[in-house]
């Protein structure tokens, strides 16, 4: 009985849908948008993975990208209870008479910790960076020695720091890449802070100076981060956007003008966000798997992971994601927490997306003589 003209149509339709759907899930992703700078970089937050970049490597002048570097020194002496917000620092003549963008402090005049950290970042003021660097470190000097310092710390191997502010030097040097390390270790270790970069206008002394990042204005998902411009260094923009669980950060350095910074860095936040996705595959913590342990006071031993693990992938391709896992052949007491006793990879397509160690959680010590006894006798069977 051949079936009735309405049911043909919807398995027609069907089998149509399903065709769109796998054409749609096989559709290759696009190269990354031409941008008209010297370098640029665009990284997810959460997993690191880089999704475009040019030039990411070249050394070039940071200008007022510097004062990333500054803060997160800043915010670091504040954790670690050295300073506080409310604390005032005396502003000394050659903070007062530094060139470029100002907070517009005055000499010998007590100025708050949190004002000059939000006079630094909203205004950009090099007045205020040099006072908080005089404070922190006694002079500015000793403080770009501790940039320096913290950039090794940060794995920043192609930077160099001889100021506070990035006005022009030539052994004041930093990459496209290494800004992005500095700006997602800024936005994950101090997230109590980093909201200020989201701050539009900041009033001080009846002056009131709006922030020179126009995505503010233009992309609500834009919540940060920093502007800079020398005439060497060119227009520069450090952006980091959220939409829904996915953040990114994007850098571009050496641009034509202040609004093709803007202009530049929206089309490389629009990529990420339009062909990519990233999933957290496995939080920090949770056992994955167990493994034998002999000569111990347990038999098992769990095994996981130390931090969480973030993956970036083209869009739709979730469900294609293959994972394995290598134990270590023989594992025996005693154990420490966090060492490693294999390897867990993630993979898309046969291409590898990401290897993490599998490490104990919890310490195993030495069994009693008579399970180590009883291990070694079941061990002459393996």
């Amino acid at each position: 009985m051949p079936l009735p003209e309405f049911a043909r149509t919807i398995i027609l339709f069907t089998v149509l849908l399903a065709q769109a759907f796998t054409a749609a899930a096989a559709t290759p992703i696009p190269d990354p948008p031409q941008v008209a700078a010297r370098a640029y970089l665009l990284q997810d937050f959460h997993s690191g993975r880089i999704l475009a970049e040019a030039n990411a490597r070249e050394r070039v002048e940071p200008a007022s990208l510097t004062k990333l570097m500054t803060a997160y020194i800043v915010f670091s002496e504040l954790r670690a209870g050295t300073i506080r917000l409310d604390e005032t620092v005396r502003v000394s003549e050659k903070a007062w008479r530094t060139g470029g963008s100002k907070m517009f402090i005055e000499v010998d005049k007590l100025v708050t910790i949190e004002d000059l950290l939000k006079g630094m970042i909203v205004q950009s003021g090099n007045d205020a960076s040099v006072a908080l660097a005089e404070h922190v470190a006694g002079s500015e000097d000793a403080f770009a020695s501790l940039m320096n310092n913290y950039a090794a710390t940060l794995g920043m191997t192609d930077s160099h720091f001889v100021n506070s502010t990035g006005l022009p030097h030539p052994d004041h040097y930093t990459t496209a890449r290494d800004l992005a390390l500095l700006t997602r270790a800024l936005i994950r270790d101090f997230p109590e802070y980093y909201q200020w970069y989201s701050q539009r206008e900041f009033t001080y002394n009846n002056i009131t100076q709006y922030n020179r990042n126009k995505l503010l204005w233009r992309d609500p998902s834009v919540d940060g981060v920093k502007t800079g411009h020398t005439k060497a260094a060119g227009f520069c923009l450090i952006a980091s956007a959220r939409r829904e669980d996915m953040r990114l950060i994007s850098v571009v350095l050496g641009a034509r003008s202040e609004s093709g910074r803007a202009q530049e860095t929206q089309k490389l936040l629009n990529y990420g966000f339009r062909f990519f996705e990233t999933r957290r595959l496995y939080p920090a913590g949770q056992v994955l798997t167990s493994a034998r342990i002999w000569k111990g006071e347990v038999e098992q031993l769990p095994l996981g992971l130390t931090e969480d693990l973030y993956v970036t992938i083209p869009r739709r391709q979730y469900d294609r994601l293959e994972t394995a896992m290598d134990i270590a052949p023989r594992i025996s007491a005693p154990a420490s927490r966090g060492q490693a006793y294999g390897t867990l990879e993630i993979r898309l397509d046969g291409e590898l997306v990401a290897s993490r160690p599998l490490v104990a959680l919890r310490s195993v010590a030495e069994g009693s003589l008579v399970q180590r006894l009883s291990d070694e006798f079941l061990l002459l069977f393996e």
